[in-house]
This record gives structure tokens, sequence and C-alpha cells, in this order.
């Protein structure tokens, strides 16, 4: 009798799958899948986006086609604002916008955040950053203590209150006293190598996962250099770059290094769809996603490309972001005074 009923249920469960993957089929078949990346071509997110967009089309069924579209502004909250509200939950789009947005939101003073990160569905990412800083080697500061000696403070590139571009530096700042002016108004981190390269700006912060792939020549000629590191241990690859965590002389410094950039760092490049998306085109494309991040393929291509792959799955990342609104107060209030700009 129980291995009757065992042998029904399994049944059951097959047949719902394969009416699952033949729904899948019969809705993706023919249809295009935009992925809406809230930064400029040729920036951290894009590399990955573009990468994932070749690969993820054969393990949705129905194989549809998978296109990039680039939606900049406001250091991706753009990109964040159309999904939650424009985009139609149909499946069809995937926004890949700056997960310390979620930050933003629980502290309540970036103005136009017009979503509820909660009720985004998650799908999944690829890796997170392990948030840096690199400087150009015409600023002259080429370790901490040169930094944490300038008599002017150093120009760090940012996109926008909310991107790690702007976060990082900001929290370095109040939690280590380093001199920094953060200047903001770039469309991408593309555009922030650039403006240091040029001398406009001295250097920037954001992932080592992507500075070392988009910064390659200038890191391997020596004219660009990471100073400084923030990851709850230092990375293998930068076992001679100082750790903000271990500068920190205070226990609200580490907290807030903690709680602003290397906690948000875990989530930064997650990928969603809108609120009210159907559930089983949620599984679809998070079983996609893991697939993707498994597919040998792919797997080439970002070994070929020194991408950095530590994925997570949907269901991980809602559950980090939920974690986000459970802080506690004093320290969102810190957070919220560091990071958002007085006018």
């Amino acid at each position: 009798m129980i291995k009757r009923l065992r042998l029904h249920v399994a049944t059951v469960i097959g047949f719902a799958l394969l009416a699952s993957i033949a729904t899948g089929e019969e809705f993706y078949k023919g249809k295009t899948v935009r992925l809406v990346v809230g930064f400029s071509a040729g920036g951290g997110f894009d590399i990955y986006a573009r990468a994932i967009a070749r690969h993820i089309g054969k393990h949705i069924p129905g194989n549809p086609t998978i296109i990039v579209e680039n939606m900049t502004g406001a250091g991706s909250l753009i990109a964040a604002n159309y999904i939650y509200n424009k985009a139609k939950p149909d499946g069809l789009t995937i926004g890949n916008w700056v997960g310390t947005l979620v930050l933003q939101q629980v502290m309540g003073g970036q103005k136009g955040i017009e979503f509820d990160a909660r009720k985004f569905e998650w799908i999944g990412l690829p890796a997170g950053d392990s948030s840096l800083c690199a400087l150009t080697k015409a600023r002259g500061v080429t370790s901490i203590d040169t930094w944490l000696a300038a008599k002017e403070p150093v120009k760090i590139g940012g996109l926008a209150p909310g991107s790690v571009t702007s976060d990082i530096p900001r929290i370095l700042k109040a939690a280590l006293n380093l001199p920094i002016q953060v200047v903001e108004g770039y469309k991408g981190t593309a555009e922030i190598r650039l403006a240091a390269d040029s001398g406009e700006v001295d250097g920037g912060c954001w992932g080592w996962e992507t500075i070392k792939v988009m910064w390659r020549k200038g890191i391997e000629s020596g004219d660009v250099k990471v100073v400084i590191q923030a990851l709850p241990k230092k990375h293998p690859e930068l076992q001679d770059v100082p750790n903000a965590v271990d500068l920190a002389k205070s226990d609200e410094a580490r907290q807030l290094i903690k709680a602003g950039i290397t906690d948000p760092a875990t989530i930064v490049r997650s990928y969603s769809l809108p609120p009210g998306t159907p559930k089983e085109r949620v599984k679809i494309l998070r079983d996609a996603f893991m697939a993707t991040m498994k597919d040998p393929e792919f797997l080439a291509e970002t070994k070929k490309s020194q991408l950095d792959l530590n994925p997570l799955s949907g269901s991980e990342v809602e559950t980090i972001v939920q974690g986000f609104f459970k802080l506690q107060p004093s320290l969102v209030a810190k957070l919220k005074e560091i990071t958002v700009p007085k006018k």
C-alpha cells in the first residue's frame, strides 16, 4: 500500500514537472527575453550580463532569444524602478541593478526609490563583489599610509548614492578617516575608469571581479594599484593589500564596514523579475539561471574572460534581502548619515 502511494505521488510529481516544462516551452518558444542592465556597456555588470545572455536561452524551455539592454542612470535606480513599476510581470524582462539599493531602501534616505525590494522575484546572481579601491599611479598614492597622509582628498569616481562606487568610499572615509572626495555623475564603471586614466579623478571603488578584467592593462603595467580592500577576509589574489576591517579602530567602524560594504557586496550583482511574475515562470528562470552557472560552455567563457563565479540561487538572494530589513535601527541611522549626502 505504502509503495503504491509513493509510486502514485512520484507519478503525479513527474506529470506536473512535464506539464510545467511543456507550458514553459509553449510560452517561451519564439519569444525574446530582455535582460535590462542598469549600467553602461563595457562595465562590470554589462560584461557578466552579456556572458549569461549568450548561454541562458538554451536552458529555458522553448529556447527564447536573449537580448541585453543598457538602461543607465542614477546608479541603476532607473532600471530598478523600471523593473518594479513598468516592466510587464510576464517572465520576459529580467533586471540587473545594483543590490546595494536594497540597503538604501532600508535607510529610507535616497530620493527616487519607487520599489519594495521584498517584493521582487529574485532569480540568482553569478558572483558577489570583493570590494576595494584602485588608484592611478599619477595620483601618487600607492599605499594606505600615503593615502592617510594625503594633504588633499583623493578624488573617487562614483555613479550616485546607493551604488557601490559611491557608498564604499563614503563608508571608508567615515570608518577609517580616509581623505576622500566622491565625484558622482558617471553612468558606469567603464566611464569611471576612463576618467581615472585621463586624470579627471584619481580612481574608483568597486569589485575586484570586474576591476581586474576591465582595468587589466593598467594593473599589469603598474599604472593602477589596488590600495585597500573591504572583505570579511583578504582576497586570495590580494594578500599584500590591507583589509579595511583590520584597520578599523572601533567596533562601530567595523560594524559600518560589515553592514555597509561587505554584506551588500554579497548581492550586488543580483538578477530579478517584476513583482507578480507567475510562479511557474519564476521557477523556470531560476532553474535556467543556475543551470547556466554549471554550463561547460559558459564556464569556459568565464574562465577565458577571467570572470569569477560564486553563484547564489534566487531563494538564497531572497533570504539575504530580507535580512537587511532586520538591521538595528541605530546602525541604519548611522549608515544613512554617511551614505546619503546632505543637500
